[in-house]
């Protein structure tokens, strides 16, 4: 999701939109972490991150509402320092349940004092959140931590139009509440919203039952945009654009290469049932080979699949490496044997390098992003042996049958690029604009954006396929 959404800002900057990333995470260590990622190339130009409590210390506010709620910063508790100076303080219960927290600035001055047991004393229940000075004196209060968060958009918008696009299903909890007429909000979702029984997540219910609080709710497939919209008991505006990826030096991959090669990128996770993969392999008839590139908790029980198969001179499990998605360049095929998904980036990146994708038919992604026997191949999720099967169908197919197949695959990788995804999101925006009665005043912007947009992907389109 981190790596999607920071692509998305990527692409929106390059476009011209400035965006800033807004975090809630608690941690003291903000600034350096940004800094790291901007020096790797994680976070581009023209992409800034915002921290909330980072930006409460740097701002001051001046006084207001609730500087007279309960405040009673604490003297002493479990002390967190970070270069040599107290920042955070907590109190817990006896069992270990945190009752407050006091967070300070970088100059030692008393910042926010969060306390959790208004109710009873001792007990976890109400909340009061202050806001102090830089003397440490109360200048604005809070009945809840979501009334800080919403102070703190007010704050950075400062009426002024805004599009707040969220990832995290946590903070989507909040900002369905945040309904401003200055602000666009948009709930991404990155995965299925259905559980095993059919009916939504638990950790889906509280938004999505109420998704017409926001102004558009996006999902990555067709496929579940229209599961979305018969499982919503509201009316919500659901769109569809997917995750985008950086495609160039994929896309550059020579068509020919040897055959029988599988790679597989993928964490050693339940959900990947990567030990599916590895007992396609020892069935298919033809001498395979499937490199796995990934690491997790179930890296044990897929070392048992590769010896409970006899497999270990046809699969190699490489664990984490950098980059790994490079491996696709020389690839024949890749496998994708997930429970769920929500559009699965590693399909993208295998179809732009010509390896030829073959994945169960999940939720959701696969079936929307290949055509089965076209630009790669789709089975029943869990049928092992079709997986197998298909394996051995793709290396029976005549080579120019394959540099189809694969020209293809490529061709349907360009509708992920930055610009065709970005081109897909100045729509929804568009729409959600014009809804929201924005047109008149925000048409001629957007326009010029989409014009330079979409001459480039005419020109990525032209590009030849070898």
């Amino acid at each position: 999701m981190t790596s999607a959404l920071l692509q998305r800002s990527a692409a929106f900057a390059a476009a011209g939109w400035p965006v800033t990333v807004l975090t809630f995470d608690d941690r003291l260590d903000t600034a350096a972490v940004v800094e790291r990622m901007r020096a790797s190339g994680a976070l581009a130009p023209g992409v800034a991150v915002t921290q909330l409590w980072d930006w409460l210390a740097a701002h001051p506010v001046t006084a207001g509402a609730g500087a007279d709620r309960l405040f009673t910063p604490l003297g002493d508790g479990e002390d967190e320092h970070h270069e040599g100076v107290l920042r955070r303080r907590t109190r817990r219960g006896p069992d270990g349940t945190v009752l407050q927290v006091d967070r300070y600035r970088p100059d030692g001055s008393l910042l926010v004092s969060d306390r959790r047991d208004v109710t009873e004393p001792g007990v976890l229940g109400g909340r009061s959140v202050v806001l102090c000075d830089a003397h440490g004196e109360p200048v604005r209060g809070w009945g809840s931590v979501w009334a800080l968060y919403r102070f703190w958009l007010d704050a950075l918008t400062d009426r002024r139009r805004a599009v707040l696009i969220v990832d995290s299903k946590t903070s989507a909890r909040f900002v369905r509440g945040y309904r401003r007429a200055h602000a666009l909000t948009v709930h991404l979702v990155h995965s299925s919203h259905r559980g095993a029984d059919g009916a939504f997540k638990a950790s889906r219910r509280e938004v999505l039952e109420h998704a017409d609080q926001y102004d558009a709710v996006v999902v990555l497939t067709e496929r579940q945009r229209r599961d979305l919209e018969h499982d919503l008991t509201v009316r919500a505006h659901v769109a569809v654009v997917p995750n985008a990826r950086e495609l160039d030096e994929l896309i550059a991959a020579p068509i020919d290469r040897p055959r029988g090669r599988g790679v597989m990128l993928a964490s050693l996770t339940g959900r990947k049932r990567v030990p599916h993969a590895v007992s396609a392999v020892a069935r298919a008839s033809h001498a395979v080979r499937l490199d796995v590139y990934g690491d997790g908790d179930r890296r044990g029980e897929v070392e048992a699949a590769v010896a409970a198969e006899g497999a270990a001179e046809r699969v190699v499990l490489h664990g984490h490496r950098s980059g790994a998605s490079g491996a696709f360049r020389d690839g024949d095929f890749s496998l994708l044997t997930s429970t769920a998904e929500g559009a699965p980036l590693v399909l993208v990146e295998s179809m732009a390098a010509g390896c030829i994708p073959i994945a169960y038919d999940i939720e959701y992604g696969p079936s929307d992003m290949i055509r089965d026997g076209v630009d790669g191949y789709v089975v029943p999720a869990g049928d092992v042996a079709a997986l197998a099967e298909r394996i051995d169908r793709l290396q029976e197919l005549p080579e120019d049958a394959v540099r189809a197949m694969r020209a293809s695959a490529r061709e349907a990788s360009l509708g992920y690029t930055d610009e065709a995804v970005t081109q897909r999101w100045s729509q929804v925006l568009e729409a959600a604009a014009a809804r929201k009665g924005w047109r008149a005043e925000h048409r001629g912007p957007v326009e010029r954006v989409l014009g330079g947009l979409r001459r480039r992907v005419q020109a990525r389109r032209a590009l030849p396929a070898d």
